[in-house]
């Protein structure tokens, strides 16, 4: 499986402006630019865009962990903190907070697991190499 997605810029750094689109065409034409990637405007980023994808990845991930012991999550809710360092110029770490409604049959502490091992194990996961913290409220 391939998953494509493109990209096209026009100009300098700071005044230039670009659209970026995916295979889904849920981004079509999606704006970004200086503005939206270093101060307030309106369009996406490339690392807001990274941590969508790993707050999606990381809870299919732990929905799927949970269908493989035989139960079904009601409600999870990830947010994914992305850090940059604009000294460095890269992505230092991403923070996940996980909120999930009680499912019947899991203790807190099976969830702490089953979230841990998510994770580690999630494909955005994976392919990131920056520290990842998890936080879970699970009530």
């Amino acid at each position: 499986m391939k998953r494509t997605a493109n990209a096209h810029w026009n100009g300098n750094l700071k005044d230039g402006n670009g659209e970026i689109s995916s295979q889904s065409t849920t981004l079509n034409q999606t704006p970004y630019s200086f503005k939206t990637r270093f101060d307030s405007g309106i369009g996406t980023n490339p690392e807001e865009l990274i941590a969508a994808a790993h707050a999606g990845c990381f809870t299919m991930s732990v929905s799927a962990a949970l269908q493989r012991l035989g139960f079904i999550a009601n409600d999870l809710y990830t947010e994914a903190i992305l850090d940059v360092s604009m000294t460095d110029l890269k992505i230092t770490s991403i923070h996940l907070d996980l909120k999930a409604s009680l499912i019947a049959g899991v203790s807190a502490g099976a969830f702490q697991e089953i979230a841990e091992e998510s994770k580690a194990n999630c494909i955005v996961s994976k392919a990131l190499n920056v520290p990842i913290t998890l936080n879970v409220s699970y009530q």
